[in-house]
């Protein structure tokens, strides 16, 4: 498969593996709503973010969006939007990768972008997520007036580009059929079944049984139009003119055409690639949102996406319950949309915008004054909170030693993930962190055997050994610990793997 190559590209498919893996702190104050939720608002860096975030969500995300720097060689205040190209296809492909990693294997990433970055974009996903998970290019029209102004063509679209983790896995949903579609079905002749439209009964394609006569009501007789044949047997004409499934027209002298009624319809529609601003709202409608949630805050975001447009991606992609992930959240959007519509979510946000848009955008949310965007079309009331946090300390210094401060849980998640590529799954409040193929994971650090002193019960004893819960009951076991006063003839016996912290947890 063709890859892409830039200056610098060596360096940035080890960025995410160089990059440093810090704790999330939650601050309270801004966190806000039900506490018993599972909704993150993060201030910070998104790849560093994004790290964080691995040993708890890897695999775990249903849908991800992002609305990256476009590149577009202006500068805004907030976003240094004017990236050298090399330096942008730099900033997306570690962030792609961490995205992969969070993403579920029945899961789709969603992007937005322009034409300026958009086909390398496209090569750059081939390459992380794999070109036959390719799903499709949505095109938005995200203006409905054409620019004079334009130097050459007036620009009236951006794309929406979609992966699935593994296609075979992923399934999209139908999207609600809409009064507009609705209104194509009407029922002249009131048939008890209720409102019809109609197809054609005669098509290009060769079909050995679709070259007879048919005799209308009023005596008339239909042939297949030249170069057509009808698309259904003469018995099965038969049956359905029988059933009054055949429409003749007004005075039944018309080519004979299948009624297919709105009640037997499936309930949504296939969704397509174009995504017009009727459907989905446009540019304008996304500022007018954000004028009316930041009253008297100055305008930042220049382009902003509509709730529509988030819903309808929400839609296709995720179900009520679902986690949804936005790294480059903005103006709070993607959070705000998947709240409405009863999704978890986590969303980023690298500026003071994290706290002065996005976190009093979802209070309102949570609240029921936000009457904006979709709250109307999803009957949104209110409810739910989030939680706001921040990132703190690296886990690892610049040595590679591990940070003393580090608590018991955030340790015990990242050498669970380290182990087995997956996010822990349990409460981690015991030295058992879990059973991976058939292999035991043992914890001993910061008193969790009871001993509240630095170094108590973090050093791997006899005593210490036949205290830790159901270790008889496993044939391959691997402790982690301070250090082991367990001779190796002793732990090759009982078929343990000791491993010393922290000189044995690595970085992700």
């Amino acid at each position: 498969m063709p890859i892409l190559n830039w200056l610098n590209k060596d360096e940035a498919v080890t960025t995410a593996k160089k990059c440093t893996y810090r704790l999330l702190e939650e601050v309270p104050e801004l966190s806000y709503g039900d506490a018993d939720n599972e909704n993150l608002l993060i201030q910070g860096d998104n790849l560093e973010a994004l790290k964080a975030l691995i040993p708890h969500y890897a695999g775990k995300i249903k849908c991800i969006y992002i609305d990256p720097p476009y590149n577009t060689k202006s500068a805004f205040e907030h976003y240094d939007d004017n990236l050298e190209h090399s330096r942008w296809l730099s900033m997306i492909y570690p962030r792609l990768e961490l995205l992969r990693e969070l993403l579920s294997e029945d899961g789709s990433i969603w992007v937005s972008i322009d034409d300026n970055e958009s086909h390398y974009l496209k090569v750059i996903m081939d390459e992380v997520f794999g070109r036959n998970n390719f799903v499709a290019n949505n095109i938005w029209q995200k203006l409905y007036t054409v620019k004079n102004s334009a130097k050459y063509l007036s620009d009236m679209h951006e794309h929406v580009i979609c992966y699935a983790k593994s296609l075979p896995k992923w399934e999209r949903n139908l999207l609600p059929r809409s009064d507009k579609a609705k209104s194509g079905y009407s029922n002249p002749d009131n048939d008890h079944r209720g409102p019809w439209t109609t197809n054609a009964i005669q098509a290009r394609n060769f079909y050995s049984l679709g070259s007879y006569t048919i005799v209308g009501p009023t005596g008339r007789e239909f042939i297949p139009p030249a170069g057509t044949f009808w698309r259904i047997s003469e018995d099965s004409f038969k049956k359905l003119d029988e059933d009054k499934r055949i429409w003749w027209g007004q005075k039944g002298e018309s080519t004979p055409r299948v009624k297919k009624f709105l009640s037997e319809a499936k309930e949504g529609v296939v969704p397509a690639t174009f995504w017009s601003y009727q459907d989905v709202g446009s540019n304008a409608e996304a500022k007018a949102e954000n004028r009316a949630l930041f009253e008297g805050v100055a305008e930042i975001f220049t382009t902003p996406k509509p709730e529509k447009l988030i819903q309808r991606i929400l839609t296709i992609a995720s179900n009520e319950g679902d986690l949804i992930l936005d790294s480059f959240l903005g103006s709070g959007t993607t959070a705000a949309s998947a709240h409405k519509m009863k999704r978890r979510y986590i969303g980023i946000e690298l500026g003071t915008q994290a706290q002065s848009h996005c976190q009093p955008r979802l209070k309102k949310v949570v609240d029921g004054t936000d009457v904006n965007g979709i709250s109307e079309a999803v009957n949104w009331q209110r409810g739910g909170g989030f939680r706001f946090y921040q990132l703190g300390e690296a886990v690892f210094d610049e040595y590679g030693c591990l940070n003393g401060d580090i608590k018991f849980s955030t340790l015990a998640a990242h050498i669970w993930y380290l182990e087995t590529k997956m996010p822990i799954g349990n409460k981690a409040d015991t030295p058992l962190l879990g059973v991976h193929n058939d292999t035991a994971y043992y914890l001993l650090y910061n008193g969790i055997l009871g001993d509240r002193r630095p170094t108590g019960g973090n050093v791997l004893t006899s005593k210490v050994l036949n205290s830790l819960p159901d270790i008889d009951k496993h044939e391959r076991i691997v402790i982690y610990g301070e250090s082991s006063r367990l001779g190796e003839t002793r732990l090759k016996e009982a078929n343990i793997t000791f491993k010393q912290i922290p000189y044995d947890v690595g970085t992700l």
